[in-house]
């Protein structure tokens, strides 16, 4: 007990030098624990945006997604999948059904508010089978109505009946479609859905932007992939064919990156932390060497003296973590919180929290991490201590 007394008196003796070392350790510990709860949530929202799509492979032009590399020339090419490869894409889906469509964006005007919305645009007897509908009618054929998504449709406090200029024509809101969330194939809840007619009719005959196969049986998507390869890209590469576990799992992928580089940025704040407890140690240590001789040469041995030392590291990093982890949890919640707000409206699951469980977890753990680091920054500083030559140290002025 005397020597954890020892290291109590010489953290007291030294408040500044102590209190900012905490500091550093608080910081490390909040920047981890508050970043990997962050993370988390963002994995959440990102699993509760995104809808049961499951069944779906989705066929895109080879060229708009090119290699992924946004400095790839070729991302800004337009591209599209003609109808006659559409009818060779029917033809090897087989019993399963694809849904052609176009994908654009234009003009939307509700009363005094204007901006740009995504419109869709597929057969008429596609769109019951691809959306619920919430309220009113479906469109059909070339009908002037058009289908709203449920998220635009509270927005602007939309309705069946309800009257918006699309492309500067007013057109009626025949039905609303009930939410959905943001899907692999497509992502209605903001948009305007029309049928292929009606958007022909205005902007003339276009190919497709996408082709949607719904595979009835979930053991049969690997081998519609393959007989739409062999179909339509036997030659050379005309389209990309994904089905929506890999797209789901290019997003996992992604958030998990995100995760690591957030805890990478942590870690190195507690390294630096580390850093100032290593600097705290090695002053202490030369401040106190003639200390250090005269209990060594009345019988203190050098595994006490070691642990002096240790203590001293321990307890700074012991309360830099309990504050930090104190203080890191409520931040994590009120940023967490934040971001939830903003991606309300896409939520799908309306879950936007994330388990107390995970919480804890990354709290604990950046506690851990905090502890441990202080222990190891103090440990060389400690052997120095131990090991100095009584006699030397009780000369050293």
């Amino acid at each position: 007990m005397i020597f954890i007394d020892l290291a109590v008196r010489n953290l007291r003796r030294h408040k500044v030098r102590s209190i900012l070392a905490t500091v550093g350790i608080v910081i490390g510990v909040v920047a981890i624990a508050s970043l990997g709860i962050m993370g988390s949530s963002l994995s959440t929202l990102v699993g509760g945006m995104v809808s049961d799509v499951s069944d779906t492979v989705l066929i895109t032009p080879h060229l708009a997604a090119s290699s992924g590399d946004p400095f790839d020339p070729r991302s800004a090419l337009a591209a599209s999948i003609s109808t006659k490869n559409v009818g060779l894409i029917e033809k090897a889906a087989g019993e399963h059904r694809a849904v052609p469509m176009f994908v654009a964006s234009d003009r939307l005007r509700v009363r005094e508010t204007s901006g740009y919305a995504t419109i869709y645009a597929m057969p008429a007897a596609d769109i019951p089978f691809l959306l619920e509908r919430e309220a009113g009618l479906y469109p059909q054929g070339r009908s002037s109505g058009v289908m709203v998504g449920s998220l635009l449709a509270d927005e602007f406090d939309l309705h069946p009946g309800s009257r918006i200029e699309v492309g500067g024509e007013s057109v009626r809101v025949l039905g609303i479609a009930a939410e959905r969330g943001m899907g692999i194939d497509i992502n209605p809840d903001y948009a305007i859905i029309v049928t292929e007619d009606w958007y022909t009719e205005r902007h003339g005959p276009q190919d497709y932007s996408r082709v949607v196969v719904k595979v009835g049986d979930l053991s049969a998507i690997e081998d519609v992939k393959a007989a739409i390869d062999q179909q339509i890209n036997r030659r050379s590469e005309v389209v990309d064919i994904l089905d929506s576990r890999e797209i789901l799992e290019l997003y996992y992928e992604t958030i998990d990156a995100i995760n690591i580089f957030l805890l990478g940025i942590g870690g190195v704040s507690l390294l630096v932390a580390s850093v100032s407890i290593l600097n705290v140690m090695i002053i202490s240590v030369t401040e106190r060497t003639a200390e250090i001789g005269l209990m060594r040469s009345i019988g203190a041995r050098k595994r006490e003296v070691l642990r002096m030392f240790l203590y001293e590291s321990l307890f700074l990093g012991v309360i830099g973590s309990i504050i930090g982890g104190i203080a890191s949890t409520a931040v994590a919640f009120s940023a967490s919180a934040s971001i939830s707000d903003l991606f309300a409206d896409f939520s799908v699951s309306g879950e936007a929290g994330i388990p107390i469980s995970v919480v804890i977890g990354y709290v604990a753990f950046a506690m851990a991490f905090g502890i441990g680091t202080s222990v190891v920054a103090g440990f060389y500083p400690a052997w120095k201590a131990a090991q100095l030559n009584p006699i030397e140290a009780l000369r050293y002025e």
